[in-house]
């Protein structure tokens, strides 16, 4: 099944607080050089601790959409779900960056950047 932009809820204390209509979902993890004697001039790595960020952006719509920057720092459930509504992942992860861009005459954007405290769990 296909994965379409506005398949991320976020919810505070249980409550779902917002839904998004574009976001970047992205894993990572560390890379351990190991030594082997029999490829001394070539790297070798295992795979070290794992990591996850979302980025989404949104709309601000009134004045006091800008007290979302005092957000950071708070701890939110991400849920990841298809378009049944039936949840494929979810986390915990902290509000760590809030940017509003307003231009003159344009409509005003922000965009949030959660980092996953913890893992990231299939439902």
């Amino acid at each position: 099944m296909a994965q379409l932009g506005n398949n991320i809820l976020v919810y505070l204390n249980g409550t779902a607080i917002a839904g998004t209509k574009s976001n970047e979902i992205q894993t990572d993890c560390d890379m351990i050089e190991v030594t082997n004697p029999n490829s001394a001039q070539w790297r070798q790595f295992l795979a070290g601790r794992k990591q996850w960020t979302v980025n989404t952006a949104f709309l601000v719509l009134s004045a006091s959409d800008t007290q979302k920057l005092l957000n950071i720092g708070t701890t939110y459930t991400l849920q990841f779900r298809d378009r049944s509504g039936s949840s494929i992942l979810q986390g915990q992860a902290i509000l760590k960056t809030c940017k509003i861009s307003a231009v003159r005459g344009n409509l005003a954007t922000g965009s949030f950047a959660f980092q996953g405290t913890g893992s990231l769990t299939n439902q």
